[in-house]
């Protein structure tokens, strides 16, 4: 049962109604806001995760009254923008959570907020181009293109200017654009019979995602090679576009809508034909496994991608407890400082990549479970880059504990952060990075 002291139940999640009238009524959202910060103002126990809730503190303590009724509605936006919807403060710190009585879900609250900005047409055209993903990715990745987008990006004087003139900082590492895409190179592959296990469907279809089509397809050829050594058949799916995790954080809800028509009937229609769904990157898999259930609660086909849908780590730790995954390696790759995301940590399936690189033998995992500051989009910007280091900075120092050979993140964009953040530090060397599935790959032999 709820109390006023907290929720000791699991917690619960509310569809979204954002077709609902009353989800854009800014009244309605301000009086909403006036509830939760009261009560977050109360509690403050958030107040390390990330800079929203100091921000909103601050903005409290500050004010006429040092409650939330002495600060101004106008100033509630500055703690929507410092909000990333990392989810961390539903799913691991607040007691207030559903099913408690005073259903506080502060990234949907946040979310909400965003989408009524998004509708007023108050986002900049920077970030209506930043959650672009398919549209920049299929122009940077032309050959040529790419060679011209990467050397600009590492100019100074152009990456000077494109801070001054659209908002990208100058001082992010920015991920380089393949000029070769995962889906032009990568190959299905049926060699082998289905061997459903208990805990994990005998097939495998991979959703090829934006990042590793252009960015960088090698972590995406690596999870085929993994496939193939197990003898595990899989097939690329058919047709993809965006998962909709950037349009979802920017509040173009439209936009999720657009993108989920195009990429859940192929989908569905391989989920139940039996195939489990994989992702190379944990936005995504968390856009599937969550975020579209909660928009689309009554969507069939929505439900039936939710549950094909895995980590790949979390597949193959599950292959292994299914007695189905090769557990022979030929080499380790020693002392891995290891980096968990966000949107691995809110999917709820443990520490499934720490498992699986422990299972090397000689391999040393050092993890660190906690936000690196970055999140898509939002620390590429001017006006966050600050903050996304300093948020850093505990996980640049806890990540080169051990003098590791390697660091490491299910998340491709945490990881170049925090090699960025480690090698700018006091003490900052070069540390070699590499994602878990190349260093899973690499301990194979293949």
């Amino acid at each position: 049962m709820a109390t006023r002291e907290g929720n000791l139940e699991a917690p619960t999640r509310h569809p979204l109604e954002w077709k609902s009238v009353n989800f854009y009524d800014e009244e309605m959202l301000g009086q909403e806001l006036t509830r939760v910060f009261d009560i977050c103002h109360g509690c403050r126990r958030c107040v390390s995760l990330c800079t929203s809730f100091p921000t909103l503190f601050d903005l409290i303590d500050d004010g006429k009254t040092g409650e939330v009724d002495g600060v101004d509605r106008r100033d509630f936006g500055k703690v929507v923008d410092q909000c990333y919807l990392c989810d961390l403060c539903y799913m691991t710190k607040c007691p207030y959570v559903p099913p408690h009585e005073w259903n506080v879900d502060f990234p949907h609250l946040m979310l909400r907020a965003k989408a009524i900005k998004f509708k007023k047409g108050k986002v900049r055209i920077r970030d209506r181009l930043l959650s672009a993903t398919d549209a920049i990715g299929k122009l940077a990745a032309i050959p040529v293109v790419a060679q011209i987008v990467n050397s600009a990006n590492r100019n100074g004087p152009v990456r000077s200017l494109v801070d001054k003139v659209i908002g990208i900082h100058r001082d992010r590492v920015l991920p380089p654009y393949s000029p070769s895409r995962f889906r032009h190179k990568a190959k299905s592959s049926s060699a082998w019979p289905v061997r459903d296990g208990a805990k994990t469907p005998g097939k495998v279809a991979v959703f090829a995602t934006c990042y590793v089509n252009f960015n960088e397809p090698d972590i995406g050829h690596d999870l085929l090679a993994i496939l193939a050594h197990n003898e595990i058949p899989f097939r690329i799916v058919e047709k993809e576009a965006c998962c909709g995790m950037p349009k979802l954080e920017l509040g173009d809800l439209e936009s999720v809508a657009n993108l989920k028509e195009i990429n859940i009937p192929p989908l569905a229609a391989l989920a139940r034909e039996g195939y489990a769904i994989l992702t190379a990157v944990p936005s995504c898999t968390l856009m599937f496994k969550k975020e579209l259930p909660l928009m689309f609660s009554g969507d069939a086909d929505v439900l039936a991608v939710s549950k094909a849908m895995f980590d790949p780590f979390e597949y193959f730790v599950s292959r292994a407890r299914d007695g189905l995954l090769k557990t022979s390696f030929e080499t380790s790759p020693g002392k891995v400082s290891y980096h968990i995301p966000c949107h691995s940590r809110v999917q709820n399936m443990g520490q499934k990549t720490r498992e699986m690189l422990q299972m090397i033998p000689g391999t040393v995992v050092n993890t660190v479970e906690r936000c690196s500051g970055h999140d898509g989009t939002w620390g590429v910007k001017s006006e966050y880059f600050a903050n996304s280091m300093k948020i850093g900075r505990p996980v640049f120092r806890q990540m080169a504990n051990g003098d590791p050979d390697y660091i490491s993140s299910d998340c491709a964009i945490a990881c170049r952060h925090i090699a960025q953040g480690m090698s700018e530090g006091a003490n900052g060397k070069f540390v070699k990075s590499a994602h878990p599935l190349t260093l899973l790959r690499l301990a194979y032999g293949i």
